[in-house]
């Protein structure tokens, strides 16, 4: 049964740093590129950072650049986001997802597998 497990939300104030982690299980790893995703309090979903799985290519959204890093531990079956210099616009519940194939995408749409999410609160 496929599964993404997110972990690592929490409350940090601005400027502060947290790191996510996904733990994915029961599919071939190498098949698949994996997502991480935020959805802010009404706003749409939207996409953060994306890792090829079999090369390890990374892209990420503008917003985040240079700020958030995402990689990969194989022997863990387990994809990370470092989140540094976090703002108050970084709020919301950040979403592991997976998607067959290794094309990078930020289009949530594009995913067919999805964890339960985990809440990150940038505030004072």
């Amino acid at each position: 049964q496929l599964q993404l497990v997110e972990s690592g939300g929490g409350l940090v104030q601005p400027g502060g740093s947290l790191r996510l982690s996904c733990a994915v299980s029961g599919f071939t790893w190498s098949n698949y590129a994996i997502g991480w995703f935020r959805q802010a309090p009404g706003k749409e979903r939207e996409g953060v950072s994306c890792i090829s799985s079999s090369v390890g290519i990374k892209s990420y959204a503008d917003s985040v650049k240079g700020r958030f890093t995402i990689s990969r531990d194989n022997a863990k079956n387990t994809v990370y986001l470092q989140m540094n210099s976090l703002k108050p616009e970084d709020t919301g519940v950040y979403y592991c997802a997976a998607k067959l194939g290794v094309g990078l995408s930020l289009v949530p749409s594009t995913y067919n597998y999805w964890g339960q999410g985990t809440q990150v609160t940038v505030s004072s």
